[in-house]
Parts: C-alpha cells; structure tokens; sequence
C-alpha cells in the first residue's frame, strides 16, 4: 500500500505543472500546492514507520519466463526459503522504470533492502544464510573458480536474449507471449501496456541487443563454445561441471541459464508456465538450432534435463 501511495504521489508530481498551467495558478497557490505535496510525502513515509505495511519478508521481483530470475528462484527453492514472486511484464520495467529483474526485497523490521542481478543475489543468498543453515545452504559457496564459471554463464546468457529475439522478434503474438502478455500472473495493466506499446518495445529490443544477421551467427557461435566446453566436461560422468560430489550454483545457473534454447520441462519451478515457448510452437529456425544442439552437445542437454529432472522438482 505504501509504495501505492508513494507511486500515485510521484504521479501527481509529475502533473504539477500541467496543473498549475490549467487553473493559471499564481506563485502562492503553487507554492502552497508544492507544499501539501511535500505534506504527503512526509505523511507516507511517517505511516511506513509507525503503521509499516506487513508484506512478506522476501520478493522475487520477476518476468516469469527470465533464464535470470530462474537462477536465483531455483536456488531460493533449493534453500527452502519462503518468499513471494512478483511478476512484470515483459521488457517494461528495463525500458520504462530502468529496473531489471531478478531483484530481491528483503525486509528486516521497517527496513527493506533491494539487490539487484543475480550474481549480487546469490552472494547475499550464501551470505546471510550460509550461518543458519549450513549445509544446505553449502552449494552456494562462491569460490574463485565457481565465480569465474558464473561470469562465463552469465555471458552465455546475454547471448541467449540476443539468439531467441532474432527468432521470435517478427512473430508479434509470439512475442507478447513470451512477456507474459496471456498469463494471468501478470499485471493486467501491464499486459494491456505490452500490447499496446509493443511497436515501439520492438524498436527499442531490436536497437538495445542489435538484432542482426551478423550479431545473431555471433551470439550462436559464442552459444556453442559455451556448450562445447561443458559438454566436453561432462563427458566423463561428473556430477558438477567443475568437478566434485555435489552440485554448486554454477551447475543450477548452466541448467536454469540455458532454459531460453531448450526450455526443459519444469523450467521455472511452475512459475513460467504461462509463458513459456513450447518446442512445437516455435519458429522453424529456432527449432533447427535447438535440435542441432541437442544432437551435438549430448552430455550437456543430458545434464540439463537431469537437473530438472531430479533437482529442480525436487526443490518446488
């Protein structure tokens, strides 16, 4: 409810000088105007402090269908941590608010802390309950050559967007499916909002991850030297990509990051369910990359769809 308030607050805001232009209000009536204003500001953050409002302790700041937001939602999962998931539509947040997602809240008392990209979440994840719960909380351990592996994945992620927007970018519905436009767990506004902005929203995602020929056979090209790597790693039965026992997060980061080329059933924890690209229903393209892929890096989609298989289910 505050940051309702807080939003209609900064809306009107924004209209003040339309306002003050409509009435032709003079310079003490604006100047009284500013100051209620600022009254409201100081009433909303006052009620925050003495009445706060009870939201849960964690939010999942999400788009659904994010290979992103799946890293860090598989491993809250795997913690067993309670949390709420919020849903966006679409590339409105990034384009209009300037806000990507995964973002996590956490709220300590009256205080709510706000991480951003999955990297910092998951180092605030083994952070703050690497105490608590020890072994569980183990596989997120960030070790030097578990990080140097996660920027790698990372990389390879950003590839991905750049890789199934060349497909799909042309198919307007398929598109706004992706987004989350026919999926109840998003905002109706915001599925109202993607619908209608979706000419510009195509401008700017064409223009943001330069939709090419050329860019598009480089990110395919960096795909498959990825996939390659950890397809030659796995090839001798490991059961981490980096070798050991046990799964870390960099083996539930490869699975959930290369959720957009295979999309393995359970991706998404059942959170992407009204989103997701069903293999039959994409482009004939995208499906030629993806069979190609799967018939030339075995051990790796066999892994991925273990994970999901034996881990990810395991974790809902």
């Amino acid at each position: 409810m505050a940051r309702t308030r807080l939003l209609v607050h900064s809306v009107f805001l924004l209209l003040l000088p339309l306002v003050v232009a409509w009435f032709g209000l003079g310079i003490v009536s604006t100047a009284l105007l500013v100051l209620l204003l600022l009254l409201w500001r100081w009433a909303v953050v006052l009620s925050g402090i003495v009445a706060p409002e009870k939201t849960p302790e964690i939010v999942l700041e999400s788009i659904a269908v994010s290979h992103y937001v799946e890293k860090v939602r598989w491993c809250l999962d795997r913690l067993g941590l309670e949390y709420a998931e919020h849903q966006s539509g679409g590339t409105l947040g990034a384009y209009f608010t300037g806000r990507s997602v995964p973002q996590l809240r956490v709220r300590t008392g009256i205080v709510q802390s706000v991480i951003g990209n999955s990297p910092e979440i998951l180092r605030f994840l083994w952070g703050n309950y690497s105490a608590t719960l020890g072994e569980k909380a183990a596989f997120l351990e960030p070790t030097p050559e578990r990080i140097d592996l996660e920027k790698r994945l990372d990389r390879y992620a950003r590839y991905q967007q750049v890789w199934i927007y060349h497909h799909i970018l042309a198919d307007r519905e398929l598109t706004l499916h992706l987004w989350g436009a026919n999926n109840p767990a998003t905002p109706a506004w915001h599925r109202l909002a993607l619908r209608l902005l979706f000419p510009l929203l195509r401008v700017l995602i064409q223009r943001s991850f330069r939709i090419t020929e050329e860019h598009y056979s480089k990110a395919a090209q960096a795909i498959e030297e990825l996939l390659s790597d950890v397809d030659t790693r796995l090839a001798d039965g490991r059961v981490s990509i980096l070798g050991g026992d046990v799964i870390n997060y960099t083996d539930i980061a490869f699975a959930a990051l290369s959720g957009p080329w295979l999309m393995p059933e359970g991706f998404g924890g059942g959170a992407a369910d009204g989103c997701r690209i069903e293999r039959d229903r994409a482009p004939a393209t995208m499906r030629a990359d993806t069979n190609r892929w799967i018939e030339d890096f075995p051990s790796a989609t066999r892994y991925i769809e273990k994970l999901y298989a034996e881990e990810r289910r395991a974790s809902d």
